[in-house]
């Protein structure tokens, strides 16, 4: 499957000029300052704005095709539409407005009223009326709506920027269990990059209404672009791996990734689970020597693969370490006295609490 979209619009002195094209299911996350022109986007995939010239397409569907003159309405895209504000109907409860959803639906019901209440875990709130819902609670109604109306793709635009810290907390697991159990394709919309490191399987950067990088999460996670907009302190590598099992004597999690493993506090997961693991630049220790009497007790052994200039006080050691990289971040007297050159045999060294891991999984998505 796949997600095609173009769009070019003009408004006042904003223009947009996008084009992208990723597989699906999975989650596309359109990163980006606030005003680069993310909602423009997710608005025209939804069919609420009509650009000058563009075009949709989900899988063979074909959404929107100005070339064509094809512009399948809002109503009947199947699109659900998640917003920061949750846009419930305050007259109703929360059953009536997650019935409401799917008694409009149309098509293949893939998802049931049972299973969605089970899935974001509604059914104690079932009677109550929205103004006696807090902010976490409304999003995982919004979000029940969206998915009963039997959608083909999932819009959520910056659903976590109106929550607290602690609400935020609270919805995400919810977001990662819809990502792992109904593999829904999904564009979600962002300017945090710890949401879409969470949840993201595709990144489309955006900046001033122009895409400019675009790719899966690991390579993304190295972008020179990405790291400038995100920071250093959140610069790294994105790893997905498969849990191996439970280390015994220290009760971590082993997770292989790419050529080697990686000790990981994580909650228990059984063997074969999908895990993502984030490791920080400034976490990793880099050796050209096996390590050895060190109480590190998680390293890579890799070769590196470039030399980075972070700033002018350090370099950024990317190592390869069997078909993924990792970000180490030393100083340029490091880079010189260990000699580190492309080619040369590393070890990327990082403590086991500087790790946590995320349960990736999927599943199959019945289409219709």
């Amino acid at each position: 499957m796949l997600l095609k979209v173009a769009a070019a619009k003009k408004l006042g002195s904003f223009a947009l000029n996008v084009a992208f094209e990723l597989p699906a299911p999975g989650v596309v996350a359109l990163f980006g300052p606030s005003g680069c022109g993310k909602t423009t986007v997710v608005n025209v995939i939804a069919g609420l704005l009509a650009p000058d010239a563009g075009e949709v397409v989900l899988d063979r569907t074909v959404l929107l095709d100005t070339r064509r003159g094809i512009d399948i309405p809002a109503e009947r895209r199947r699109v659900g539409y998640v917003f920061q504000d949750a846009r419930l109907f305050p007259h109703l409860n929360v059953a009536s407005n997650l019935k409401f959803a799917l008694r409009r639906a149309s098509g293949l019901r893939y998802v049931s009223l049972d299973e969605v209440v089970s899935l974001l875990d509604l059914g104690t709130l079932m009677a109550r009326r929205v103004h006696r819902l807090s902010g976490g609670e409304r999003q995982r109604v919004a979000i029940g709506r969206a998915l009963l109306s039997q959608p083909r793709l999932l819009l959520l635009d910056e659903p976590l920027a109106a929550l607290d810290q602690e609400r935020r907390e609270e919805v995400l697991p919810y977001l990662e269990s819809l990502r792992d159990r109904l593999a829904i394709p999904m564009v979600y919309v962002s300017h945090r990059f710890d949401e879409v490191l969470r949840l993201a399987t595709q990144i489309v950067l955006m900046q001033s209404g122009s895409v400019v990088a675009q790719g899966g999460i690991g390579a993304m996670s190295l972008d020179a672009q990405l790291r400038a907009l995100i920071g250093p302190d959140a610069v790294g590598a994105v790893l997905d791996g498969v849990v191996l099992g439970e280390d015994e004597p220290s009760g971590l999690t082993r997770v292989r990734v790419a050529d080697g493993e990686l000790k990981v506090q994580t909650r228990k997961v059984a063997p074969g689970t999908a895990l993502r693991v984030q490791l920080l630049a400034r976490d990793l220790i880099v050796s050209t020597q096996m390590p050895q009497h060190l109480s590190v007790r998680n390293n890579l052994k890799g070769v590196v693969s470039a030399i980075i200039e972070d700033d002018s006080g350090s370099d950024l050691i990317a190592i390869d370490i069997g078909g993924a990289q990792v970000l180490a971040r030393v100083t340029k007297a490091a880079t010189r006295e260990l000699g580190l050159t492309p080619g040369l045999p590393a070890w990327a060294l990082v403590k086991s609490v500087s790790l946590r891991g995320r349960s990736f999984t999927s599943a199959a998505y019945p289409r219709g």
